[in-house]
This record gives structure tokens, sequence and C-alpha cells, in this order.
């Protein structure tokens, strides 16, 4: 993963533990105090969230203790992880540059591209110039490199 991978999932786990925990927490014991509770939808509700903040604290803290931070700025030639890569579509012409992460941190609408994806795994190893083929959903595409960028 990339250190700016690392450092959002790291701060998404600080803002779970140090702020929605505490909260839950509270919410729960504000919601005993109404009475009954096998009738009381605001500690269910509670109780739901909890579960869903204390999942979420133990999946970030599993990847984070086991990810590889790979600075992309030390990287260069062909693509790989990290890079961040301009294709021009050959149907189309319209350019598009993604960035090569992780699973964790992939956002397609940010330009983030899961190294596991099929785009991803065709471009790999593929450098300025290349022409890679891509089977999608919506049926076969083609791209051409134009840039790789490792920054």
């Amino acid at each position: 993963m990339t250190r700016a991978g690392f450092d959002q999932l790291d701060a998404e786990l600080r803002e779970l533990k140090g702020v929605e925990r505490p909260a839950v927490i509270r919410a729960i014991a504000e919601a005993r105090e109404h009475g009954d509770l096998s009738e009381n939808a605001e500690y269910h509700s509670a109780r739901e969230k909890q579960s869903f903040v204390e999942g979420r604290i133990k999946e970030l803290e599993m990847v984070l203790s086991r990810a590889e931070v790979i600075d992309p700025s030390k990287l260069s030639g062909s693509v790989k992880f990290g890079a961040r890569v301009t294709l021009v579509d050959e149907d189309t012409d319209e350019e598009k540059t993604f960035q090569l992460v992780g699973e964790q941190e992939a956002d397609l609408e940010r330009g983030l591209l899961n190294v596991r994806s099929p785009l991803a795994r065709a471009l790999i190893g593929k450098d300025e110039g290349d022409s890679v083929e891509v089977v999608t959903p919506g049926g076969g595409k083609s791209y051409e490199i134009i840039a790789i960028k490792y920054a």
C-alpha cells in the first residue's frame, strides 16, 4: 500500500477509537437509562453501531499490521504498483490517469485503481507506447499507455 493509503486508514482507525467508540458507549449508557431494553430502539441501534465500529476497528488493525508501505517515488521503469499511468482509449481518444494502489485504498472516482483489477493486471509490466486489451463487463477495451510516472 502507498504511504497516503496507510495514513488514511490509520487516521480512520484513530477516529474510530478516539471519537466513534466513546460516542457509541455514551449512547448505549443513555439508552439503558430509558428502562426496558427489549423494546428500546435507541439501545438496539446503539448496539448495532457498536458492533459495526468494533468490527471496522479490528479490520483496520489487521490491515495496518500486515501492510507493506511502498514509496512509489523510489520506483521507475515499466508499470508496477504505485505507478501513475496515463492512458488513451483507442476508440474514443479519451485520456484517463490512474494510480495503481492496494485494494484497501482503491477509489476509481479519485483515480486510484486496485492493483488486482483487470485493467491494472493488463498494465503491469508494460511500457509507454504499449497497447493493452482489457475485457470489461461492457466488452473489450483497448488503451495505449502514454505516460508512466512515479511520484
